[in-house]
């Protein structure tokens, strides 16, 4: 099959954080973008070079959506890039005018579905993770769609703090609105003053209730954790533990999962 087929939307926009991460938005050539429920990812075609499991010439990759429903100019994604030398994770050096493939549907049920709205949203999250969660705060802020929505990232540097000006915005004039991020590996000797550390740490009783005024109650809440599969399975550890349930398609639970 001819790769150029598969080639249905461009890449009209990349914004740096720094050497590894960007912020990109894509435009399918039809100017209509996929309807999506926010929390949702997507499939690209990536073009470079042939796998098993795309077209020759292209790779197939899910990306989350970070963009809301609302925002019918292009779909956000924020993506890992690599230092220039290939060394991203999908093997994808994005830039501006890219041809790449664009699914039609989005899939993942990441989302609010099923969920009360007289809950805390507890979204937890490393890195990229963080997509669905600036998705669904895009998507349903204002709504009423929650009682309390925190959300916990956790990054190695302060650089790779995804939407962290837009998060903090949010924090000041939304009280029902709490931003965590926390940093690992940020040198000392920056001017960094925020939480150090991993998200697994505002999980215990005493840490959670410092934070954010709040408990984090099996019987009030519902946890969303996107990011390292490592992180995602040590908090659906901690949180089954506390006596969370975990969703299942078969089983509706309190812990709503995606690596």
């Amino acid at each position: 099959m001819d790769a150029a087929r598969e080639l249905n939307a461009t890449l009209v926009s990349r914004a740096d954080l720094n050497d590894e991460l960007a912020i990109i938005r894509i435009r399918p050539d039809t100017g209509i973008i996929p309807w999506f429920v926010p929390g949702q990812y997507i499939f690209l075609n990536i073009p470079t070079g042939p796998t098993s499991d795309a077209p020759a010439g292209l790779k197939r990759r899910p990306f989350s959506i970070a963009s809301a429903p609302t925002d019918d100019d292009a779909l956000e994604f924020f993506v890992l890039v690599g230092r220039g030398d290939g060394s991203a994770e999908s093997g994808w050096m994005p830039r501006e005018g890219d041809r790449l493939g664009l699914d039609p549907d989005a899939r993942g049920s990441l989302t609010l579905e099923g969920v009360r709205p007289d809950t805390d949203f507890v979204m937890i999250s490393t890195g990229t993770g963080i997509a669905p969660s600036v998705s669904i705060l895009r998507g349903h802020r204002g709504t009423g769609r929650w009682r309390r929505f925190v959300l916990m990232n956790g990054v190695r540097r302060v650089s790779d703090l995804g939407y962290r000006a837009e998060l903090e915005s949010v924090a000041r004039d939304d009280p029902s609105f709490i931003y965590l991020p926390l940093v690992s590996r940020e040198p000392e000797s920056t001017d960094w003053t925020g939480r150090r550390g991993r998200v697994q740490q505002l999980l215990d009783s005493d840490a959670y209730h410092a934070a954010t005024g709040g408990r984090l109650d099996p019987d009030a809440c519902h946890v969303f954790v996107c990011g390292n599969p490592e992180m995602v399975g040590s908090v659906k550890e901690l949180l089954v533990k506390r006596g969370f349930h975990l969703h299942m398609s078969d089983t509706p639970g309190n812990v709503h999962f995606e690596h």
